[in-house]
């Protein structure tokens, strides 16, 4: 079945306008700008995926943002350090910001550790979704009592009780 023009609209416009999802604890304002850059850019690819049928998930970059917030508010456990440095090692590299230091560098996950991975990139494609759709009905929302009340402003009293 096919999306709708309106559905692959809102789509795309939502890859350049949804929120970045980081980890609560008051670390999303510390994101360097060439990483929320990237997100974006990289949306727009898994957007494309979608438009072959690919389940759409949440990006590299958006891993990378969300681990990062949550590596500043607590500990990390090995596997989960090393899913970060992996997945940080691929957004820098593939970004050209540089190359992971050879002592951190992680150039692979076992199936466990890439299951893991997958799993918040899926909650973080699903949680901007819902993000994005509790706006558009806020937006609907106000509209909807606006429209009511000039209305209402407009609409003569017939009869004074």
């Amino acid at each position: 079945m096919s999306k709708s023009v309106n559905s692959m609209i809102d789509d795309l416009v939502g890859t350049l306008t949804d929120p970045i999802i980081v980890y609560p604890g008051g670390w999303g304002d510390s994101l360097p700008e060439w990483i929320k850059d990237a997100i974006v850019l990289e949306r727009l690819t898994e957007n494309m995926k979608e438009t072959n049928g690919e389940q759409p998930m949440g990006t590299d970059a958006e891993a990378c943002a969300y681990l990062n917030t949550a590596s500043l508010t607590a500990p990390m456990d090995g596997d989960w350090s090393q899913i970060y440095l992996y997945v940080a090692g691929k957004t820098y590299t593939r970004w050209r910001k540089g190359e992971m230091p050879e002592d951190i560098r992680v150039d692979s996950l076992n199936d466990q550790q890439a299951a893991d991975l997958n799993r918040p990139k899926e909650w973080l494609y699903r949680r901007r979704i819902t993000a994005r759709q509790e706006v558009e009905r806020s937006e609907r929302r106000q509209q909807n009592e606006e429209e009511v009340a000039k209305k209402k402003v407009e609409q003569p009293a017939l009869f004074g009780f």
